[in-house]
This record gives C-alpha cells, structure tokens and sequence, in this order.
C-alpha cells in the first residue's frame, strides 16, 4: 500500500512558463561565452574541457535503488515502480577552468543513471536519466539574462593568473565567514571563490531549477544518510599546499568506507512561492519538505583516477535534458541550458581523447 502524501501539488500547465522575448538571443550569448572558456582552456592546456564544473574530484559508480510504496504522485516517471539502477556520479567545481583547490568554489554533483526506460526528451541520447546539481538550494541568479552575465565574467577572467584568483579566493572567504557569522549566506561571495573550505562529501546537492514530475513540478535534491557522510558535513578540509585536496578527500573516504545519499523529490505547491521563471528562489520547505524517492549506494573503490578521468570526463556529457519526458526541465535557466550543453558537448567531441557516448549496463569503470 502506497503512503499518504503531506501536501497537495499543482500540476503542470504550459501557462505556468512564461520565456523572455529575447531568449533566443541570450542562449546564443550563452552558447558564445562558453565557447570564449573552452577555447582558452583549450588554448592553454591542450585539452578539451566542459564550459563549466571543468575540474572532477570524484568519479564513482553505484546504485539507484527506487522505493517500494511511494504515493502515486511521487512515483513518476524514473519513480513509477521500484527497481535498481547502475549510476555514474561525478563530483566537482564550478570553474571552467581545473583550478588549485585553495580557490575555493561552490560544489556540484552531476548523476547518471543508466538503463531508464521510458518515453525520451526530444534528442536526448541513450537511455540514462541526468541530474545536474549543485550544494544551494537556488540558483545563484533569477533569469537566463543574469545567468549570461555571470557567464560572461567567467569567461573574461578564465586567463586571470591562478595567482590572483587565490587572493581574491581568500577575501571572498573572510567576508562570507562574516556574513555567515551574522546569521547569512552569500551565493555570489560562494561562487566568486569564497566557499568555506570544507568536505565535499558532507554536501546536500540540489537542482535548483525545477523539472516536471509526471504531471506535477518539482525540484530534486541527494541528501547523506550515512552516518560516515553526515559526520562531514561542514567538516573543515586543509587545502594547503594541496592543489587536489578535494579528490584526496574522496580518495582517502572511498578507500575503505561505503556510503548513502537519499535522493528526494520536493513538489510545487504555490507558484507564488515556488516559482518556474526565477530560479534564484528556494522553494519553502514548510510549505513542501522534501521527500525521498530513493536510495543512492556507493560502495568503496577508487574515488578517482587518470583513467577515471578518460572515461567519464572525456567520454560522457551530463545534461539535464538527457532523460525522461516525465523529467523535463522546467524554467527559464533550464531552457537556455539545452543548447548550451549540446554546444560545450560538441567542442568537447570534436577535441578530446574519448569519443562522447551515452553508457549502457554497468558502466564498469577502471580502476
């Protein structure tokens, strides 16, 4: 028997989508200040990097367990029935650019979960279901315009010495301490380089933008469960003299320990307070909790390695748009992400060591 359900979801209608005039011409921004990234990247390293979350600390691969029992609206989609699948996860930075970690840059999480059946988002490749996240529960701009111009200053400082952007790291750092200190948080002072220098396995990673969930909308988070992964969290890690702290913290935990994440599903139920079209605004938990779906296991094994490397950041692309129709991405953000990830995925193709493919059956990674 299904359980009951605390909230009541409003379902979808295309009315509730409302896209900028000018959102064509803003992906088309979009699509050029990534190009500007990867192009530098490129020119400076010889390699083919992603636009964005460039630098990888973690590479792993586990099990998507979906819950027996779920209320008929939270089983959708991926969630309709209960089942196991393999999944790739893939843990890393926000910079286009593979940076020392003592800058010290907000964190993301991306998921692929492999063999998913369904109906598919119009091109979209294989048969995986890809969650793109990020430790905030909003994004850290409103609109597709805003999220350009974060862009474009991104890119114009993509060739900044390493040097200079560990300076400004550390101011950003002191003064989100202080802001957080008051009470606060600040996501431009995280994302500019002043996120506290902690674990990265004690995040809760979120979608921020919302998705469709069969018929309802609703954002998407993985939470530790473990008591091993709860203990890190705001865990302070020692970046010092250790460009690769961050993938030596994986290393080091996956050596000799398992762990468990809860993915869960938190359902629109205003668009007042949990809006599409502004994706800087963290949807009320009071209002909507989040609830889980599944269970995400990873067991111990090598947390992340050269030929790690080769296989899942040259040779996958992660999107959003990579999945189910019941998962499609909703928003302003989201739409302007479409062409903008197929864009980075084909300069990645055309320049890397791996050709781009989307995995099937058990990823099997090396070792």
């Amino acid at each position: 028997m299904s359980a009951s359900l605390p909230v009541t979801p409003l379902r979808y209608q295309p009315s509730f989508e409302q896209p900028d005039g000018d959102e064509a011409a803003t992906t088309h921004e979009l699509i050029e200040a990534l190009r500007d990234i990867q192009e530098t990247t490129f020119r400076n390293s010889g390699q083919a990097l992603r636009g964005v979350h460039a630098k990888s600390h973690g590479l792993l691969q586990g099990e998507l367990e979906v819950l027996d029992g779920l209320p008929p609206e939270l089983a959708q989609g991926l969630y309709a029935r209960p089942g196991r699948y393999p999944v790739v996860l893939r843990f890393s930075t926000n910079a286009g650019d593979i940076l020392d970690n003592s800058i010290s840059l907000p964190r993301g999480l991306a998921l692929k979960v492999l063999n998913v059946e369904g109906e598919r988002l119009p091109d979209a490749p294989g048969n995986t279901q890809d969650y793109v996240l990020v430790n905030a529960p909003a994004f850290a701009v409103a609109k597709p315009k805003q999220f350009l111009g974060s862009l474009k200053l991104l890119a114009r400082t993509t060739d900044t010495p390493q040097a200079w952007k560990k300076l400004a790291s550390t101011v950003f750092r002191g003064a989100e301490a202080l802001v957080e200190a008051a009470g606060g948080e600040s996501a431009t002072l995280k994302t500019m380089g002043g996120h506290p220098q902690t674990h990265p396995l004690g995040e809760t990673f979120h979608s921020q933008v919302p998705l469709l969930h069969g018929p309802y909308m609703a954002k998407i988070s993985v939470a530790p469960v473990s008591a091993n992964l709860k203990a890190l969290k705001d865990a302070p890690l020692d970046v010092r003299d250790q460009p690769d702290a961050l993938r030596r913290a994986v290393n080091g935990f996956f050596r000799s320990e398992d762990a468990e994440w809860e993915l869960r599903v938190q359902l629109c139920t205003d668009l007042d307070s949990m809006p599409l079209e502004d994706a800087s605004v963290p949807w009320p938990e009071e209002q909507s909790p989040f609830i889980a779906v599944a269970r995400l296991r990873v067991p111990r094994q090598t947390g992340w390695s050269e030929a790690r490397a080769v296989a899942v950041d040259d040779g996958y692309a992660f999107s959003p748009w990579h999945g189910l129709a019941a998962h499609r991405p909703l928003g302003g953000v989201m739409r302007v992400r479409k062409a903008a990830y197929e864009a980075s995925s084909r300069f990645r193709a055309s320049r890397g060591r791996c050709p781009l493919h989307e995995p099937q059956g058990e990823p099997n990674l090396p070792a």
